[in-house]
């Protein structure tokens, strides 16, 4: 019989083959006191599983292919760095001394205790980490249990044998093997790199957002792929035929004849819709009215200027520094660690500009600070720049490590969440102070241009006092969108209700963009706006000259970048931007 279920829509395609279905991602945890004398044997335990894991991660690095996508390599570092984690080791010999707990009981406890503090952090990519905590201490459970890898090949069934004839219908033309998709409750960056070194065409998962490590490797890999479908993982069956609808966001299960030929056709139309898009790779994007524009990447390693480069992109247009500080227990980088990974990305892409983003974490971000944030709305509260002026040793570590890498390159230096003129002012004075600390010893450096991200609405509406200060504007979207609506985009009460075309929100990036263009001063978008082809048009008629968005989306708006008339564009736009209904003209 066939049904769907419907999760978020994250990486583009159609997938159709047999499920495999991955090991559940929840291991069952048996809990007993243990006597005073078997703590150091039951720490042991918990060393040993830690250690086998560390091993095995290291050796999935050491034997990843050329072509594994960068963001994968960076997911597997996160993962290092949470196995070496002090409050999660800490914590684990606490409840095993002090409460007398078995190993895996400490461990499980810890776990929840973390993951209650991700819970409450406001940023969606940050707060999705703690999926990376719970397959780190799922892997060490099942070291400790002597559980294999929980992906793997489908075992054969007596179903599968007899739907042999059937088989030969659904295969696409020219295939001799069945396609396999893999259907999990959850996947971690291990089961991701056999994911792409196995024959899976798709996956589906249960869990995850459009921030997710499984959604953030899926959109690098462009594999068809549909995360957080509730319950998918119970309800398909080993060897079911499933089409996964990377478009729509929809898994159909033991689809029918009539449907398997209509996703049939769809699936060739992609094809042929890849092999044009990369042939656009070294097509300069202007568009039919001679206006060039800026195609950027965002990435969040230095790694990443790799896959930036290979579709095309003309810079980074955000290099999110917070990476570099994530899930350290508290020993933040200090300027030669940051100095040297600026300095990879920078040279990594070859004389192209990169924009490096000053750290955007908080009192509510995992830093390990030892305390939680007690603040009510910690999206309103202590974060981005507020938190960097509030150290400013810190924040000036920073500032100096960019000053240098742009010794060696392009460099531009973005400042998150400004939004009074007395925030603009103490900045430019910290970075005016990390100048004179390095003239000071002697220390080489180069210029940089400084910008300011407008995601405050606050900052938008004093947009002419930023272009005051600042070189550039970034306008990001979906902060900016957050803030304007009061809509907390982690509340799934409330989520239907975060809309990029709502009117407010347009008039205030057409008015950045205006006064950006008055000015002469470049504005960019790097929000999820910038990366969605079906904005490019709107974004190009209200005066946008510069996107970056991730790499794996530059090519689909690239297209429509060459398909535009920016001067007949423009006053759609605006009838656009008068509209009640906005979305409605936007599809008509």
């Amino acid at each position: 019989m066939t049904f769907s279920v419907h999760g978020l829509a994250v990486a583009r395609g159609i997938a159709i083959g047999r499920a495999v279905l991955a090991a559940a991602s929840r291991m069952e945890v048996v809990h007993y006191f243990i006597e005073q004398d078997q703590v150091e044997a039951e720490i042991l335990r918990i060393r040993n599983g830690r250690n086998a894991v560390i091993g095995e991660l290291q050796r999935l690095q050491t034997d990843m292919p050329p072509d594994a996508p960068h963001e994968l390599a960076a997911l597997l570092d996160v993962h290092l760095m949470l196995l070496q984690d002090e409050m999660l080791v800490s914590g684990v010999k606490h409840w095993i001394r002090d409460r007398l707990y078995n190993a895996e009981w400490a461990l499980t406890t810890q776990l929840e205790i973390i993951s209650r503090q991700f819970d409450e952090m406001e940023d969606d990519y940050l707060r999705e980490r703690k999926a990376d905590l719970e397959q780190v201490v799922e892997r060490i459970l099942r070291h400790m249990k002597g559980v294999g890898s929980p992906v793997g090949p489908p075992p054969a069934s007596p179903r599968r044998r007899a739907e042999q004839g059937l088989q030969a219908e659904l295969l696409p033309e020219g295939s001799t093997e069945v396609p396999l998709v893999l259907v999990a409750h959850d996947l971690s960056p291990a089961d991701m790199l056999q994911f792409k070194q196995s024959v899976f065409a798709g996956f589906v998962t249960d869990v995850g957002g459009k921030t997710s490590h499984t959604a953030i490797v899926a959109r690098s890999m462009d594999i068809p792929a549909v995360v957080g479908a509730r319950g998918a993982s119970q309800l398909v069956r080993q060897d079911d035929w499933v089409i996964i609808d990377g478009d729509a966001g929809v898994v159909i299960v033991d689809p029918s004849p009539i449907i398997l030929a209509e996703y049939r056709f769809r699936q060739r139309q992609i094809a042929l819709e890849r092999e044009r898009l990369a042939r656009l790779l070294h097509t300069p994007a202007v568009t039919l009215d001679a206006q060039a524009i800026e195609l950027l990447a965002n990435i969040e390693q230095p790694a990443d200027a790799a896959a930036a480069l290979g579709v095309g992109a003309v810079g980074v247009g955000l290099f999110r520094s917070e990476f570099l500080f994530m899930g350290r227990a508290g020993r933040l980088p200090d300027e030669e660690e940051q100095y040297r990974a600026y300095r990879e990305a920078v040279e990594g892409m070859r004389g192209l500009p990169v924009t490096i983003r000053t750290v955007d974490v908080g009192a509510d971000k995992p830093l390990d600070k030892g305390h939680k944030d007690s603040s009510l709305n910690p999206a309103l509260g202590l974060r981005a720049i507020r938190w960097s002026l509030a150290e400013p040793a810190m924040f000036r570590t920073q500032l100096r490590a960019v000053l240098r890498a742009a010794g060696h390159g392009k460099v531009k230096l973005l400042f998150p969440m400004l939004a009074h003129a007395g925030e603009i002012r103490q900045t430019l004075a910290q970075l005016d102070q990390a100048r004179a600390e390095l003239d000071a010893r002697g220390a080489a450096y180069g210029p940089v241009e400084v910008g300011a991200m407008i995601e405050v609405p606050a900052a938008a509406l004093i947009v002419r006092e930023f272009l005051r200060h600042f070189d550039f504007l970034s306008i990001g979207t979906n902060d900016l969108i957050q803030y304007s609506l009061a809509i907390d985009r982690a509340d799934e009460a409330v989520a239907h209700l975060y809309d990029p075309l709502h009117p407010a929100v347009l008039r205030l990036v057409a008015d950045v963009i205006a006064a950006g263009a008055r000015q002469g001063k470049s504005v960019s978008v790097c929000g999820e706006m910038a990366g969605d082809v079906a904005m490019t048009r709107l974004l190009l008629g209200l005066g946008l000259r510069s996107f970056s968005m991730q790499p794996a989306q530059i090519l689909a708006v690239k297209q429509e970048v060459l398909r535009a008339d920016t001067r007949k564009l423009a006053d759609w736009a605006q009838q656009v931007l008068d509209s009640d209904d906005p979305a409605a003209l936007l599809t008509s």
